[in-house]
């Protein structure tokens, strides 16, 4: 782990504070998070809240509905988290619209999160980086700006995950927020269990939606062989 740079606490990246990681998406936690939560839940705890019930990932399919695709991803969210040595109680799932959270009112988001942030007493919070072109992601960054306005007392970091696959500058991108790079060491069987669990986004469950949205084999990759990145958020 690389924490040479910006004012950053260690002991979050070691699993020696309680944190919270925002998922726009039911996988998102395990693929931009999977090592940072495992070694969390070993340690001091973690606890996701996902914002979208992820019913739009195969919305031609006629076998999966939104409302039955919903629930199956929510189920894989939890399998998921186990794999990462958490647990269903770990995870608190808002149900939003899919692709449609850009429509949200940032503070009454923010309010929500706010609650339930508060009552399982972290102040560690991780947020998808708004250098995400994914438009969920950048408005889970938006209402998580807004939170951090109510609560300087809270740490906020970014995590990203589609700008390190679709961004050729990704690395020049970030170099301004002095970025930590976390291995992913003995946690990384944990972390590729968890990707698996997301089987919904891996093609392995819906077959009647040829459009519908699968995970690039090279993406995973990326996920399951390279450091974590983390840094303050802006």
């Amino acid at each position: 782990m690389n924490i040479a740079h910006g004012p950053l606490s260690a002991d979050v990246f070691k699993g020696r504070e309680k944190l919270v990681v925002l998922a726009p998406h039911p996988d998102d936690e395990s693929l931009g998070c999977g090592a940072l939560l495992a070694r969390a839940f070993a340690g001091a705890g973690a606890h996701v809240i996902c914002l979208t019930d992820g019913s739009a990932s195969h919305p031609g399919s006629a076998l999966w509905t939104p409302q039955r695709l919903s629930a199956l991803r929510h189920a894989e969210m939890a399998r998921a988290l186990d794999c990462l040595g958490g647990s269903a109680r770990d995870l608190t799932w808002l149900g939003m619209a899919d692709s449609r959270l850009y429509q949200a009112d940032a503070t009454g988001v923010a309010d929500t999160l706010e609650q339930v942030i508060e009552g399982i007493d972290a102040r560690q919070v991780f947020v998808p980086a708004a250098e995400d072109h994914h438009e969920d992601h950048q408005a889970t960054a938006r209402f998580a700006s807004e939170l951090r306005t109510r609560r300087p007392d809270w740490s906020f970091y970014s995590y990203p995950v589609w700008c390190r696959w679709d961004d050729p500058e990704f690395r020049q991108t970030i170099t301004r927020h002095a970025p930590v790079y976390l291995t992913l060491g003995d946690m990384q069987e944990r972390k590729w269990a968890a990707i698996r669990a997301h089987r919904t986004q891996l093609g392995q469950i819906v077959t009647d939606d040829a459009s519908g949205f699968t995970l690039p084999p090279g993406f995973i990759e990326k996920f399951v062989s390279e450091d974590e990145i983390f840094w303050r958020m802006p």
